[in-house]
Formats: structure tokens, sequence, C-alpha cells
């Protein structure tokens, strides 16, 4: 099988059904291929995106998800990938705080999100899970970053992310960095209620709008969703 299109798809189709060794068998045989990297990272998305689809609908569930993270996280640590990640290393177009909001102790959607914003050429800080507002506002603050990410499965961390943004409003820091927000459940109106500069439900999507904004610069105010 050396034909891209037919490789992605059937590489998209073994994520979605959680089979680890096919979906490593397949990456290895996309990159020994000459598949570019970032190629084979926006198609394990796609597979991701499925899932996330199947878990909307309950279909699949938290340990699906898991899975599904497990497969990419070894995907991506595959040899020819960690080293195209160690040859764009000193490429960096910008900074980025991430963190899954407190309540929330999922890393799925934050590790995957931080993988691509790294392929894209961000140095990223992970903060981790269950990050208290506190703890965001102090990393901000000491790295000043150009953007900060919030993370978070779970639709009750709406409530969170938005005292996050009003935690740095009141320490004067709000009109200092670009938010995105993300999440599989996120829509236009919790993004407007929470107050960020821009929302995804995809990582790739996610990843393109940070490079919009620092390609157009900080006082842009540029919008985005999934």
């Amino acid at each position: 099988m050396n034909d891209f299109t037919e490789i992605k798809e059937s590489l998209v189709n073994y994520v979605e059904q959680l089979d680890e060794e096919k979906s490593l068998e397949l990456a290895r045989e996309a990159l020994n291929a000459g598949i570019d990297p970032l190629s084979l990272i926006d198609v394990m998305n796609e597979g991701m995106k499925r899932v996330g689809i199947l878990y909307d609908s309950k279909d699949y569930f938290i340990a699906d998800l898991i899975m599904a993270g497990m497969i990419f996280r070894q995907v991506l640590g595959l040899k020819e990938i960690t080293d195209y990640f160690h040859r764009t290393n000193h490429k960096k177009i910008g900074k980025v705080v991430i963190g899954t909001v407190k309540g929330d102790i999922h890393d799925i959607g934050k590790d995957i999100f931080r993988y691509m914003l790294e392929a894209n050429g961000f140095d990223v800080i992970d903060l981790g899970v269950d990050v208290a507002r506190e703890v965001f506002i102090k990393n901000v603050q000491k790295h000043s970053p150009d953007i900060l990410a919030l993370s978070g499965v779970l639709t009750s961390t709406v409530d969170e992310m938005r005292e996050v943004v009003k935690a740095l409003t009141e320490v004067q820091l709000r009109d200092k960095v670009k938010i995105i927000i993300g999440a599989n459940h996120l829509t236009e109106n919790s993004f407007r209620f929470i107050g960020a500069d821009g929302f995804a439900t995809d990582a790739s999507v996610g990843a393109k709008l940070c490079r919009e904004w620092m390609n157009l610069g900080h006082g842009q105010g540029v919008e985005g969703n999934g």
C-alpha cells in the first residue's frame, strides 16, 4: 500500500476503531513511504475527531477516549516524528501556556493540542490537569506567553474557564495574552460566556488559529472556532 489517500483512509479507520497495532503499523509504513510528519499528525487528528464524535453520541466512553489518546501518543513517539520535532525545535514562532482547568483531570485533548502546537512551531509550557486559576495567573506572569490555552472535557469546565478569564482581568493581565479554549462540548454561546478570544473543537483548527494570531499580531482581536 503506497497510495497516500488509501493509507490516510485506512489509518483514520484504524484510529476510529481503536486498533492500536494496525494504527502503529500503518503509521510506520506511511513515514517509510515519505509522508510528511505533519501530514501524518493531521491524519491522526482526523481519526481522533471521529472518536470524539462517537463519544459525543455515547457510543464511546471515557475509556475509549483514553485508548485513542494512547494510540495518538505512540504514533507521535515514532522516531521519524520525534526527529522532526528536534529539527524544528529552534524555529519558535510564539509561546503558549496550556492546561486543563480545575475540576477536570482529563489530558487527552490538551496533549493532542500541545503536540499540534509544537508541530506548528510553538514553545509550549504544559501545566498539566486540574489547574487552579491562581496557577494560570502565576505562569502567565512568569512566562509572558503570547497565548493561554484552556482545556476541558467536562461540560462543567465552562464556568471555571470563565473564572480564569475573570481572574486575569482582575490582575490586569487579560489584555497581555490571547486566550483560546478547547473542548468538544464548546459552542459559540459558551465561548462568548467565557470571554476568550477564540475557541476550537478540533486541535488542528486551534493550532491554525494560534498561528494566525502570531502572524496578525496581538492587537487584531481575531476569533475562530472548530
